[in-house]
């Protein structure tokens, strides 16, 4: 979220314009977030990086210098850096159109106050794409769980179709072995009914041989 935004001339750190969040977390130190940021903005001056991210407690400090202008907003920590500086960037272009040409004469703290109007609708913009982001990247997260979903589905209907076709091979070797020991069972009778003929018939030839002489 967009807690405060301060806007500031570079060389003397005379604040420009300013707005703030009503927040139930910053509350009333609102105004020590204030001093710290007019703190530094006395303390950049030309040879400053032209932007930085700095981290202030729980939240962070945006700021980016341009034509001897800072413009700052305190975000929280887990609010996106590029949607922070979009909206400063933002900020900036808007404020340089309105007030490009007296910026150099302002003589008095917040002299430009009347901007937070369109910070305000800034912020909104920029909550609103946050929101809108936040929508489809959950859809996003949706779809992909729904492709899981149906890769899991998938899996467990292939191990399913798996598993019948183990079952139906266990079923069928089943059968088979039945039916070998089946067979092997009337071999083995067959083999014993030869057997006993097999003797029968040796016999026979040797009573007719002792009968006969």
């Amino acid at each position: 979220m967009v807690l405060m935004t301060m806007i500031a001339r570079l060389h003397d750190g005379l604040p420009l314009a300013a707005s703030v969040q009503d927040h139930d977390q910053i509350g009333r130190a609102v105004i020590e977030y204030q001093n710290k940021a007019k703190l530094l903005f006395r303390k950049l001056n030309h040879e400053s990086p032209r932007q930085m991210t700095i981290a202030i407690e729980l939240y962070y400090f945006h700021y980016v210098i341009n034509n001897d202008v800072v413009y700052l907003v305190m975000t929280e920590k887990n609010f996106s850096k590029r949607l922070a500086f979009n909206y400063l960037e933002d900020i900036q272009n808007e404020f340089i159109r309105q007030y490009g040409q007296k910026i150099n004469s302002a003589n008095r703290p917040y002299n430009f106050i009347e901007f937070d109007v369109y910070i305000q609708q800034a912020k909104r913009s920029t909550m609103d794409h946050r929101a809108r982001r936040n929508l489809n990247k959950l859809n996003t997260e949706l779809q992909d769980v729904q492709r899981i979903m149906v890769q899991n589905i998938d899996d467990v209907l292939q191990r399913g179709a798996a598993i019948s076709d183990l079952d139906n091979k266990a079923s069928n070797l089943s059968l088979m072995s039945q039916k070998y020991r089946k067979d092997t069972r009337y071999l083995n009778i067959s083999s014993t009914y030869a057997k006993a003929a097999a003797g029968g018939i040796i016999l026979l030839v040797f009573v007719l041989y002792f009968w006969v002489l």
